[in-house]
């Protein structure tokens, strides 16, 4: 399986040459279906558009088809490329990210146990101070865990975070209703 951080190396400097900020890399699907999956997204709005992600995915392609001319491909076997927006349940993968969505329902898995048994961390996020996450776990107490101690995290879908992820534009979804409909 290709390492993560060497291919996060090569593919951060092209997102942001697109003024993109990487979310996230990651390889799943395992070895029947390996999957490269690359989330970005504009910082001043949180989202990403197609076409964003079609410059992106075409600027990974030709840094990677690069490395295999010069017989150094990250890749000994076949893959499939996916370059998309974090989506509204977004992954939480940057310390920065429980500040930015403070406020908001999440779930934190933890890589260890807390001392009281829980893997696990529902509940309203609180926010980041150094290394710090902090969040309000539901029926229980405030919980602050270093940001190394958690394995994964992302936001849970609520009214209010419908609400604060606005679409950029709703245009042309009239068009695609019509279609559904037909």
């Amino acid at each position: 399986m290709a390492n993560i951080a060497d291919l996060t190396k090569l593919i951060e400097p092209e997102a942001q040459a697109l003024g993109l900020a990487l979310v996230r890399v990651k390889m799943f699907g395992g070895t029947s279906d390996p999957t490269l999956q690359v989330m970005a997204e504009r910082p001043d709005t949180r989202q990403l558009t197609i076409d964003d992600c079609a410059d992106l995915s075409r600027r990974i392609s030709d840094v990677f088809d690069a490395l295999e001319e010069q017989g150094k491909d990250p890749f000994d076997y076949a893959y499939r490329l996916e370059v998309s927006s974090p989506g509204i349940d977004r992954p939480l993968t940057r310390a920065q990210d429980f500040e930015d969505w403070k406020g908001h329902e999440a779930r934190l898995n933890l890589v260890e146990p807390l001392e009281d048994g829980r893997k696990q961390l529902t509940g309203d996020l609180i926010g980041a101070e150094g290394d710090l996450i902090s969040i309000d776990v539901r029926k229980y107490k405030a919980v602050s865990v270093p940001f190394g101690a958690i394995a994964d995290a992302k936001l849970l879908m609520t009214d209010k975070l419908i609400a604060a992820t606005v679409p950029l534009s709703a245009e042309g979804a009239e068009e695609y209703e019509a279609e559904e409909d037909n």
